[in-house]
């Protein structure tokens, strides 16, 4: 009798790592993409940042053709925003990261830099 018992038991668990296996590739294919999209957004972070950075400095030396240039380099889709005040360059750069598709939920992104501008040399 206990070889019928055992018997049955086995023909219910055949396929059951078949089933262990699709939900486990399945599980680390959804991490892999979290942590690609994670990473995506620190890359994209970091070129907010150094974008700022770049330009407010142009800016500051007063240098139009580098700003231009700088702002080139920002990610694509970015806002760059730059403001002047008696002492200070302001730089803004946003922009929104959407996974794939436009269709997906963004994150908005934001860089800031601050630079104090050069003297103007006497001519």
């Amino acid at each position: 009798m206990s070889e019928k018992v055992s018997g049955t038991r086995r023909a219910q668990d055949r396929g059951m790592v078949t089933a262990e296996l699709a939900v486990a590739t399945l599980a680390a294919l959804v991490i892999m993409l979290l942590l690609s999209w994670g990473i995506y957004l620190m890359v994209v972070q970091v070129r907010c940042i150094d974008t700022a950075a770049e330009v407010a400095r142009q800016a500051a030396r007063g240098d139009a053709p580098a700003v231009a240039r700088a702002r080139r380099e920002a990610p694509t889709g970015a806002r760059v925003q730059i403001a002047r005040s008696e002492g200070l360059v302001r730089v803004t750069v946003s922009v929104v990261a959407r996974p794939l598709t436009k269709r997906l939920v963004g994150v908005p992104l934001r860089a800031r830099a601050e630079v104090v501008p050069e003297p103007e040399e006497p001519r």
